[in-house]
């Protein structure tokens, strides 16, 4: 039953967005009583979470390959893995990612710091399987870069209707192994940018 009020959240959250978003149409499409809706969840924001929760999950696995544990594969081939990953997620329902990102209250967002945690440390699993340091605080910053490059490119691409693009694919491939191959090692650490040899 869970499932069926979620699968049928899902359709009306994303075609009619937040605002026009009801208890009423969910329970309607799901094919129920409104009044058993409600011996599942609470009103439409536990709904919401509900979905977030669900779509977050999908995004921790697209970001399973890191580069951490026995992943096999060149930097390259990773790389790929990570972008077709991200890809294949807001590909799937890149309305809905929008909607739950920009468009679902903040209150709504009970987890999102345990998330945001996590899809960091996954994005700086794949700046520590490249790095030619082991400097915290960089190896940190350089997993938040990363993650908002990728991010906006793919956000762009699914605004534009580009995400299934080879091109874009290749070219986003190329922007992340260039990056992470490029990293300076501890001998410009202490360096500013101003700075040269």
């Amino acid at each position: 039953m869970v499932d069926t009020i979620i699968d049928a959240a899902i359709r009306v959250l994303e075609t009619r967005g937040w605002a026009d978003f009801t208890t009423n149409e969910v329970a309607a499409v799901a094919g129920i009583s409104v009044g058993s809706l409600y011996q599942y969840f609470a009103d439409k924001l536990a709904l919401a979470e509900m979905i977030r929760q669900r779509h977050l999950g999908f995004v921790l696995d697209a970001l399973s390959i890191s580069g951490e544990g026995s992943e096999p594969g060149t930097l390259h081939e990773r790389v790929v893995c990570l972008i077709e990953g991200v890809i294949a997620v807001h590909s799937v329902n890149h309305v809905l990612h929008r909607i739950l990102l920009d468009e679902v209250p903040l209150s709504a967002r009970s987890n999102y710091d345990d998330f945001e945690r996590e899809y960091q440390r996954r994005y700086r699993a794949v700046i520590e399987s490249s790095s030619r340091t082991r400097d915290k605080a960089r190896d940190d910053m350089a997993g938040r870069v990363l993650a908002a490059a990728v991010e906006g490119v793919v956000h762009a691409a699914a605004r534009s209707g580009e995400l299934d693009s080879p091109i874009l694919k290749v070219e986003l491939t190329n922007l992340v192994c260039a990056y992470l191959r490029n990293r300076p090692g501890e001998a410009f650490a202490s360096k500013t940018p101003l700075q040269s040899d």
